[in-house]
């Protein structure tokens, strides 16, 4: 088959790609990160490009208007190579062209908010520990083996009733104790009850032991690399889950690793990325990566398949059977995740096909099940998990948002990265008062925080109704028709954007985000109405992830995403899931508690069967909601405004 070049801009990145092949696949062979959250499905539009040069062929799409088109703006995944091509792929459409995030942007998803209420205290016990030993060297009357002669030594010091060597480091054993006065320091880890000498080093190096947590996000992964004697965490790094390439959503992701080959793409991927990370962080302490002796991982059970390789196929099948919820302790090697050769790496159990490790960490980091108090969590993306209860009991669903949280299926959405609003403020007529744009400068789209402001700021000012439609005489000048002939409210007109055209939403990207909010806020009521409770009952509201650090909480009452109750009830957590590994990893203590006292005290609620969520569920589907009763502050605030 005849194979052409298609060169990328402005990388000057030039690949080989036969005849037919779409941009999207040659870019991935490039190495050219375009966001595509529909996996080339072609029914996002977010992998927008321009043809400078060359000759494709293209399937005609609803993305693209006529003065796109002129200009040689293509969807990647619908433009296919038929002669030697040469292609820009602008800002807006990539998703992680840099390998580690700015430290702006590490901060954002990586962020752990100050501690709420009592702080948990588990005993100091990393998964791996080091101690040293000056032991005796042996004599005619104390001729214990070199293995049992440690064994002694560390029985002396500790009740340890089970131990276990490795052949591999039995068989470097009686060189490196003669070579070194019998002077070593053992590495201890504990696996299934047992304390394993993972490993020994020569002399003193008790003092040098480190850990790195990880939370493996769906869009973001973030690293912490911690001091395993002091607790401390030394530096964090973040960058974009590189699996984005394969589909934005965990469930394209699961479709893609329906093969050997897919599922071995996805594994070595995440693999590289927390490698990267990890590497990054060594780097910038000055630490070695051999003293980096254990890693701790939370995500959500897609994820954390996908990080052992285990196939996640069964996770969106009914009746949604997970392939494991409690992997083993491994060697890190094992997963291919590169710190002392013989180090561990352990994940946070998984509770359901989608309600994984992550929502447990923030369990742990909000101590839910320190207290009586009555406790809602709400993790929000394109699934949105949430968890009720308290010392006494958990109950937990998930609820499938969407990716309008962030910025996907929205005509100007884009990821909370440079560039992206992340809050805005609509004075009257539907003037933009005041926004922040991430990284400065102009903006290039709406991240989901910022999306929030925006339907909330319209609705507050009467441009738009309680159902998501404009009224023309509020929006005025504002709104304009598309070639398309569909309303959009223009909210950054061309010459005060970095891209030279309009910001704007329209009511289908409205309709989109009434859809997301109004499942997140049924998912919570259903919870609750279960078990004779209403949001009222609720004693403390966690927000946790890196879109739940930057959401306003007036502005998701203001839409009908969170409820109106009391303001003092809501707690911003930050990333829970990366401080619920930190815990962990600094006691395994901790780790037990996790998987007897959380993941197996909590019941799942499976929201597709449940007639509440099925037959209410259109009631949330207006701005707050059908029933504004619910939202009295929120009617309060509009009643001068027609809605």
């Amino acid at each position: 088959m005849r194979t052409y070049a298609v060169t990328f801009q402005p990388e000057n990145c030039t690949v080989r790609a036969a005849a037919g092949r779409s941009l999207l696949d040659a870019a991935k062979a490039a190495g050219i990160a375009i966001n595509s959250i529909c996996n080339g499905d072609g029914v996002c539009g977010k992998c927008r490009v321009l043809v400078k040069s060359g000759k494709v062929t293209a399937k005609p799409n609803m993305f693209l208007d006529r003065l796109d088109i002129q200009r040689g703006a293509a969807l990647a995944c619908q433009t296919y190579v038929a002669g030697d091509v040469v292609v820009e792929v602008p800002p807006e459409s990539r998703t992680g062209g840099i390998p580690i995030l700015a430290a702006e942007d590490t901060d954002r998803f990586g962020k752990i908010m100050a501690p709420l209420g009592a702080v948990s205290v588990f005993p100091p016990a990393p998964l791996i520990r080091k101690v040293y030993l000056e032991l005796p060297a042996p004599t005619l009357d104390d001729s214990l083996a070199d293995q049992e002669r440690i064994y002694r030594a560390l029985r002396e010091r500790e009740d340890i009733p089970v131990m276990q060597t490795g052949l591999s480091v039995l068989r470097r054993l009686p060189d490196l104790l003669r070579q070194n006065d019998f002077k070593i320091t053992l590495l201890l880890g504990s696996r299934g009850g047992t304390v394993e000498v993972v490993d020994v080093e020569p002399g003193d190096t008790a003092a040098a032991n480190y850990g790195v947590a990880v939370d493996i996000g769906t869009t973001t992964i973030v690293a912490h690399l911690v001091d395993l004697a002091s607790g401390k965490t030394l530096a964090a790094n973040a960058r974009y889950n590189s699996q984005s390439a394969f589909g934005d959503d965990v469930i394209s992701r699961i479709i893609f690793a329906g093969t050997p080959e897919g599922l071995r793409k996805l594994q070595e991927t995440v693999v590289s990325d927390i490698n990267g990370l990890i590497s990054a962080l060594v780097v910038d302490i000055g630490v070695r990566l051999a003293d980096v002796t254990c890693v701790s991982c939370a995500g959500n059970t897609t994820m954390t398949h996908l990080l052992f390789g285990l196939d996640p196929s069964n996770i969106r099948r009914e009746p949604y059977i997970p392939c494991a919820m409690l992997p083993p302790v491994v060697r890190a090697s094992e997963v291919g995740v590169t710190i002392n050769a013989r180090g561990l790496l352990t994940a946070l159990p998984c509770v359901a096909s989608y309600v994984g490790g992550d929502v447990l960490a923030d369990i742990l980091a909000a101590e839910m099940t320190r207290s009586e108090d009555l406790s809602l969590l709400i993790d929000m993306g394109t699934n949105g998990e949430i968890a009720l209860g308290n010392s006494e009991w958990l109950m937990s669903c998930s609820a499938s948002a969407g990716p309008s949280f962030e910025g996907g299926g929205i005509s100007c959405g884009m990821r909370a990265t440079a560039g992206a609003v992340e809050w805005i403020n609509i004075a009257k007529g539907g003037r933009v008062a005041d926004c922040r744009v991430v990284g400065g400068g102009r903006p290039l789209g709406l991240c989901g925080s910022g999306l929030i402001d925006a339907v909330a700021g319209l609705l507050a000012v009467g441009c738009i109704d309680r159902a998501g439609r404009f009224v023309t005489d509020a929006c005025g000048r504002h709104l304009q028709a598309t070639e398309s002939g569909e309303k959009a409210f223009v909210l950054f007109p061309g010459e005060d954007t970095a891209l030279g055209r309009d910001i704007a939403l329209t009511e289908a990207d409205i309709n989109n985000l009434i859809h997301s909010k109004g499942s997140i806020y049924m998912a919570a009521d259903c919870l609750l109405n279960d078990l004779g409770f209403s949001f009222h009952d609720l004693r403390h509201i966690y927000i946790a992830g890196g879109f739940g650090n930057h959401l306003r909480v007036e502005q998701g009452i203001q839409i009908g995403l969170l409820p109106d109750v009391e303001r003092s009830v809501f707690h911003v957590l930050g990333n829970g899931s990366v401080q619920g590994a930190k815990t962990v990893l600094l006691s395994e203590h901790a780790l037990h508690y996790v998987q007897e006292r959380i993941a197996s005290a909590m019941t799942y609620v499976e929201l597709s069967t449940s007639h509440k969520y099925m037959n209410e569920y259109t009631s949330c589907l207006f701005l707050p909601h059908t029933d504004v009763e619910r939202f009295p502050s929120v009617a309060k605030r509009n009643c001068g405004n027609g809605n």
